[in-house]
């Protein structure tokens, strides 16, 4: 579903398990491959996010940046 131009979200969900297929659309859009890494945060208040491994770098010097500060 695009939200707003370059925003996007989609209803998944969760099996038995506890696994949940990433939409199509996001795998292609995010161009994820069968074997790709992905990082979860997980925050009680805000939700959860799913990052590209290649983010995840980028992504945790902002968090520590902005702990320090």
């Amino acid at each position: 579903m695009d939200i707003n131009e370059g925003k996007y979200a989609w209803m998944v969900k969760i099996g038995e398990k506890g696994q949940f297929v990433i939409p199509k659309q996001a795998r292609e859009l995010f161009d994820l491959q069968p074997g790709d890494e992905i990082l979860v945060l997980g925050d009680k208040e805000r939700g959860i996010a799913i990052l590209p491994k290649e983010k995840e770098r980028e992504f945790i010097k902002k968090i520590f940046c902005e702990i320090e500060e």
